[in-house]
């Protein structure tokens, strides 16, 4: 069987999604039972549940859809990570129904006009309570991020961080560099992971192949390897370039050259593993 590790749902009834923009397709409600259908033809049976928005009504929210729905085996949830009683807030979180789910945080540091903002002492301070309650930190980052990524796991060598959508690649423009050496650095430290999840977004949207992808994910396959390497559809995102089992192919056939012991690693073990699922 396969584990999505990363995917989002939202209610724009419940609580707006002001990033996606006003005329996109994904600007509409998407739910677990639009979801759910489609992951179990694709023989999805355990998925990951990430934040979308830095409120923090959202994660109790999803820890709850969680507790009710055997698909979510876990939940990286949001919360401020500056809070003076980060530790005592992470604990409330995993007191709360479904709060056994929580397995990570995550916060939009994409969004973040300072580069370095993962090694401000506040943040660091934070990054440290998620460690000690034995969550790991989710990256969402762009490219030139990538450094900071590198400092913060090298200085908290307790904290298990996962680079979420290989750090955004310049996949439509071609590029590799600076983007693969920042790659490499990160995965030299033993406490990073990586998703194979949110690359065609990256991709040219008038069209994409699979060739237009494997050069980064055979980079980051021989950077992380697939022990370290989790899929990831990033649902419903993904829905402006493909469906849901058309992304779970398309990482099939960038995977074909691997082992069937390294595949079912990269679909299945490195997110069970890391997630605790």
């Amino acid at each position: 069987m396969t584990v999505d590790a990363h995917h989002h749902v939202w209610d724009l009834s419940v609580r707006d999604q002001d990033w996606i923009p006003q005329d996109s397709p994904i600007r509409r409600d998407f739910t677990l039972a639009d979801l759910e259908p489609e992951a179990r033809a694709a023989g999805v049976d355990r998925t990951v549940l990430v934040q979308t928005i830095t409120v923090p009504e959202e994660t109790p929210e999803f820890l709850a859809l969680a507790a009710s729905h055997d698909l979510i085996a876990g939940v990286v949830g949001w919360t401020d990570l500056t809070r003076p009683d980060i530790t005592d807030e992470l604990a409330r979180l995993r007191e709360l129904p479904g709060g056994h789910h929580l397995k990570g945080i995550r916060h939009q540091v994409q969004g973040e006009p300072d580069p370095d903002w993962l090694l401000r002492p506040d943040v660091r301070r934070g990054l440290a309570a998620v460690a000690e309650a034995g969550l790991v930190y989710d990256l969402i980052v762009l490219p030139h991020q990538l450094p900071a990524c590198t400092r913060a796991a090298a200085a908290l060598p307790e904290l298990s961080f996962v680079l979420d959508h290989l750090g955004k690649p310049p996949i439509a423009a071609g590029g590799l560099n600076p983007w693969s050496a920042d790659l490499r650095a990160l995965a030299a430290l033993p406490n990073t992971t990586a998703k194979l999840s949110g690359l065609l977004t990256e991709a040219d949207p008038t069209g994409w192949t699979p060739a237009d992808l494997r050069p980064y994910t055979d980079t980051a396959l021989e950077a992380f390897g697939p022990a370290r390497l989790m899929f990831g559809s990033d649902w419903p995102v993904c829905t402006e370039r493909a469906t849901y089992g058309e992304v779970l192919d398309t990482a099939g056939e960038l995977s074909a050259g691997l082992s069937a012991a390294e595949r079912t690693e990269v679909f299945e073990g490195t997110a069970a593993r890391v997630y605790r699922l």
